[in-house]
C-alpha cells in the first residue's frame, strides 16, 4: 500500500496558501526515508508537473462559453499554442531548494511536527501532510 503525502504551502504571516494543495504518491517501502530524499522526490514531481503543463500549452484548445467569460473575467482568454521552451535543470532546482532550506527560507513541517535536519530520517504515515512555510525577511531590518 503506498502512502500518500500531502504537501500545502504558505506564506508566514499570510491566510492565503502559495499553491493548491497535491498529493505525492510514495511508495509503502519509502515510508521513512530522508528529508532531503522527500524534497529531492518533491522537486522531481514538481519539475514533471511544469513540464507537462508545457507541453499541454502547446495544444490548441477549444473553449467553452463558461471558460471564455471566465478568461474574460481574468483580463486574458488563452487558447493555448504557446511553445514557451523552458529548460528546466532538475539538478539545479534540487540544489536550490535544498539550499534554501538550508539558508532558512523556508521551514518544513511533517504532520505538525518541524523538521531541522536534511539527513534526519522522516517517517511519514498513510496520509501524512507536508508544509512548507515560507519566510519573509522584515524591510529595513
Amino acid at each position: 500500500m503506498a502512502s500518500t503525502l500531502t504537501v500545502s504551502g504558505k506564506v508566514m504571516g499570510k491566510s492565503q496558501p502559495i499553491f493548491t494543495d497535491w498529493e505525492l504518491a510514495l511508495p509503502q517501502a519509502e515510508n521513512s526515508l530522508t528529508l532531503r530524499n522527500l524534497l529531492t522526490q518533491i522537486v522531481c514531481a514538481e519539475v514533471a508537473e511544469f513540464e507537462a503543463r508545457q507541453r499541454q500549452r502547446r495544444l490548441l484548445q477549444m473553449l467553452t462559453p463558461a471558460e471564455i467569460r471566465l478568461g474574460v473575467e481574468q483580463g486574458k482568454i488563452d487558447l493555448g499554442g504557446s511553445d514557451l521552451a523552458q529548460e528546466v535543470d532538475i539538478e539545479q532546482a534540487i540544489d536550490t531548494a535544498l539550499q534554501a532550506f538550508e539558508d532558512g527560507l523556508y521551514f518544513v513541517f511533517i504532520d505538525d511536527e518541524q523538521q531541522e535536519n536534511l539527513d534526519e530520517f522522516v517517517t511519514l504515515q498513510p496520509n501524512s501532510q507536508l508544509l512548507f512555510l515560507r519566510l519573509v525577511a522584515l524591510v529595513g531590518g
